[in-house]
């Protein structure tokens, strides 16, 4: 495995969580992670990204502690985290999986975002308050109905809402938009940025789907077969071609289509978009130059 290529200076703040893996072994023998390290800083969006069997959910689990490294430590606040005091990690860090029907375990929605509340020991007219305004933040006003009948997003949406409810200071998804509509997983995507936006959340995602973590990452961790292969911004992450072939990743689609123009010289190289807004931009700046030529 070549070294890990770290395009971005990280904060020199104390990392919010900081997971270094030097092994995870399962039971029967398999090695699940190795040389992994990890970082969170406060109020940013991570995405790890890899392909199937990188290792992206095996990390995330090791993040809430319902994996801990063979070898290694996992670091909250400065505190390295035992079993002793497991808990701090588990309030800390809340995971949303990627089947949400796992999550989703009360008749009603309103009494499954209670659950985690009340079983934190929140009274039950505080957990109602608390679950109410975590479903008003995630957009859900349905709170009554059966958890089994709503469809892949609305239950993704409420997953969401029970882990905001124990007001967590990381919230990780695992496949946030896998399976899901473009509307729905446009959805998603506006509320993973409202919990770093409005909520002051720090949101970790594990995606395949280049497109979503180039539109709303900070920072990218790129994963091959359980070890991190590079770090960094993604305007430079999504522009190493060397690195994306060998984590077997495709570009983001805005990415082949800057290049595709640059080739055709409708633009010049030089600030390299990773989203449709930074590339509609630079088109409307090309359109200015040429207005201003031909007067």
């Amino acid at each position: 495995m070549s070294p890990v290529r770290q395009h971005l200076h990280v904060s020199d703040q104390t990392p919010l969580l900081h997971l270094d893996c030097l092994s995870h072994i399962y039971s029967d023998g398999t090695v699940g992670a190795h040389e992994l390290c990890f970082k969170v800083f406060e109020k940013e969006i991570v995405s790890v990204c890899g392909p199937n069997g990188a290792g992206k959910s095996t990390l995330l689990e090791h993040l809430n502690g319902m994996l801990l490294p063979t070898d290694g430590e996992i670091m909250l606040n400065g505190e390295k985290i035992s079993k002793k005091n497991l808990e701090k990690l588990r309030k800390a860090v809340g995971l949303v999986f990627q089947d949400a029907d796992s999550q989703l375990i009360a008749p009603t929605v309103i009494d499954d975002v209670m659950f985690g509340p009340i079983n934190n020991g929140m009274r039950p007219p505080e957990a109602r308050e608390v679950a109410e305004w975590a479903l008003s933040m995630v957009g859900f006003a349905e709170k009554n109905r059966i958890p089994h009948y709503l469809s892949g997003g609305e239950k993704r949406l409420v997953a969401i809402a029970g882990i905001i409810a124990m007001k967590p200071k990381i919230v990780a998804v695992d496949e946030p938009t896998s399976d899901l509509d473009p509307v729905n997983a446009e959805r998603i995507e506006n509320l993973l940025k409202k919990l770093r936006d409005e909520l002051g959340l720090s949101v970790v995602i594990s995606t395949h789907e280049m497109n979503l973590a180039a539109k709303i990452s900070d920072r990218i961790y790129i994963l091959k077969k359980g070890s991190v292969l590079a770090e960094g911004d993604p305007r430079d992450l999504f522009y190493d071609d060397a690195l994306l072939k060998e984590a077997s990743l495709k570009p983001p689609h805005v990415v082949s289509v800057y290049r595709s123009l640059v080739k055709e010289r409708i633009l010049e190289d030089g600030f390299k978009p990773v989203t449709e807004e930074e590339l509609l931009s630079l088109l409307k700046e090309r359109r200015k130059e040429e207005f201003y030529v031909k007067v």
